[in-house]
């Protein structure tokens, strides 16, 4: 069930973990000891057993294909919200201040809410945009992003297990979470643009997880621990985690927030379906929580929301001109 394109899965570095058991409530602690250890020392993750239909993952790759396939100006009907909504074309994100624009396109859904209910407590909370010309888009984002966020609920339970932590120490406030989806559309890359043009360029996720779902087209490379970058190929039926910034800030540096990019050298498009899981706006992300008042942390105490704000308008070029 579980194959890799380019090279046999005993090659590859990263580690693989079966989530089965922790999904299902059974040997919770045993794999949220491997989730542990993964996170400790490379901070990405192949993860199997993870419970979101095969048909689903494909239904939802295809109208997003579809999507990014129409021309820009149709595309551009929904162009990003103020609230980090919509459609990014390419040359939209930055992931390095010395950096040269990202060539992939993006579009980004949260959480649904009629427009009246809509919590008034963070510039990365909106309503979602949806193309009038794919009405079936809708179903499918929401559904996986529905299946994705119970995938990453699973994990930070494995986590909070192996920290020795109450099971749903991460969880207590996710009510109305920040997390976000997106569906990334990289483009095929020709050599001609050189060797300092990514997919997207190397970069830390800001957040808490990332829960990303490949194509078969690869060009993922994760940087190991001696700078080296390697290859995270696809693995058919798996998923690849990777621990963010705020997780890496929350267990002070014991979790690993590992640099990665993306470089589409296949001469095909390539498209992801990625979730970026953090927890109600307000949370506290403090490392005293886990390891004790008397704790020295090397970073303040800083609530989810206000990291996340603070990162975007780094990144993305249309928050910082006010549009």
């Amino acid at each position: 069930m579980y194959t890799v394109n380019d090279k046999s899965i005993s090659e590859i570095q990263i580690p693989i973990v079966d989530i089965t058991a922790l999904r299902l409530g059974s040997g919770s602690k045993k794999v949220g000891d491997l989730l542990h250890k993964a996170s400790q020392e490379f901070g990405f993750i192949y993860i199997i057993g993870h419970g979101i239909p095969f048909e689903l993952i494909e239904k939802t790759r295809q109208v997003f294909l579809e999507f990014f396939q129409r021309p820009d100006h149709e595309k551009s009907i929904i162009t990003v919200s103020k609230n980090h909504r919509g459609w990014l074309g390419p040359n939209s994100a930055v992931m390095d201040e010395d950096a040269l624009p990202d060539l992939k396109e993006s579009f980004v859904w949260g959480c649904e809410f009629e427009s009246e209910e809509i919590p008034n407590d963070h510039p990365l909370r909106g309503i979602n945009y949806w193309p009038p010309f794919l009405p079936e888009m809708r179903t499918y984002a929401m559904d996986y992003f529905a299946k994705a966020q119970e995938v990453a609920h699973h994990l930070m339970r494995g986590f909070a297990l192996g920290l020795n932590l109450e099971e749903y120490f991460f969880l207590r406030s996710t009510s109305k979470p920040l997390s976000r989806a997106s569906s990334v559309y990289y483009p095929a890359q020709i050599k001609e643009l050189g060797e300092e043009r990514f997919g997207v360029g190397p970069h830390t996720d800001f957040g808490v997880l990332t829960v990303l779902c490949q194509d078969e087209v690869g060009g993922l490379q994760v940087q190991n621990l001696k700078g080296d970058w390697i290859a995270a190929p696809p693995i058919e039926g798996s998923l690849v985690v990777n621990v963010g910034d705020l997780l890496s800030r929350w267990t002070d540096g014991a979790y690993r927030s590992t640099p990665h990019r993306v470089i589409n050298t296949s001469n095909r498009e390539r498209l992801s379906l990625v979730l970026a899981f953090d927890p109600d706006p307000e949370t506290l992300i403090d490392s005293r929580e886990i390891f004790g008042p008397n704790h020295t942390s090397r970073e303040p105490a800083i609530s989810c929301g206000e990291y996340l704000s603070w990162r975007f308008e780094k990144a993305f070029a249309y928050r910082r001109n006010n549009l």
